[in-house]
């Protein structure tokens, strides 16, 4: 069970059609949604997260559609969203910025706030609890991004582009983080990082002008790859291959 798309069709005010008339579900588990620049990857995580409403057609997960009314506020305590620019909340600790997030999902306030330091610890960042947010760096204010995904219980994480600007001891944690939540839900991170997809995900989805180029396990995607790809391009190769030699 994972967020599927019915017919959805998607643009920007006085922009180009991002998706049109797009029907697809992510697989359940852990999966990896690549694709290029300008390709919808974020359009489609907002859709999913609820934070835009299709222009037709519908999405839905676990049987709710975020467009009736009355299934929006357990529909958004389902999903927890993590945008590709999280901002600090002027003013905010680390620990209010991510208990408030919690708040909005229908948290109490105790219970976000018990949640929000456990959350934090899990990403590293507990001793910065009572820092404030915007004095964070770049990494630093992703890794709180990621944690106020994790205070809520959700069925259903999406991240647009987690590991920008982390370290590779940051990314380490962050997969230790998906496996971690793999655990109690459905997890979708788009990214444009290719290496140890095997290590982390289940599944790939490669999506290019709205539509979806390919959809399936690492293994069938690592397949795709030319034969004399070396071992650790397979990747690479599979991603060129499906876009037919475009650049990621």
């Amino acid at each position: 069970m994972s967020v599927e798309f019915d017919s959805c069709t998607y643009r920007y005010r006085r922009g180009p059609v991002v998706l049109d008339g797009l029907s697809f579900a992510f697989p359940p588990g852990r999966t990896v949604l690549l694709g290029p620049n300008g390709a919808g990857k974020t359009t489609l995580l907002a859709l999913a997260a609820s934070a835009l409403k299709p222009r037709s057609g519908t999405v839905s997960f676990a049987g709710l559609d975020p467009a009736v009314r009355s299934q929006l506020r357990t529909y958004r305590r389902q999903v927890g969203w993590m945008p590709q620019n999280v901002t600090p909340v002027p003013g905010m600790t680390c620990q209010e910025q991510v208990a408030y997030a919690g708040w909005l999902k229908g948290m109490s306030r105790r219970d976000a706030w018990d949640g929000a330091l456990e959350a934090l610890g899990r990403v590293g960042l507990a001793k910065k609890a009572g820092q404030q947010a915007s004095s964070l760096s770049g990494g630093q204010l992703r890794r709180v991004g990621v944690a106020q995904t994790l205070v809520h219980s959700s069925r259903l994480v999406l991240m647009d582009e987690p590991t920008a600007g982390l370290d590779p001891a940051q990314r380490g944690m962050f997969r230790k983080v998906v496996e971690q939540l793999s655990e109690d839900a459905d997890i979708v991170v788009s990214t444009h990082q290719t290496e140890d997809l095997s290590e982390v995900y289940d599944h790939v989805v490669v999506l290019s002008d709205g539509t979806v180029r390919f959809s399936g396990t690492v293994a069938e995607f690592h397949a795709l790859a030319p034969t004399d790809t070396v071992s650790g391009r397979l990747a690479e190769g599979a991603y060129a291959a499906v876009l037919g030699g475009g650049e990621a």
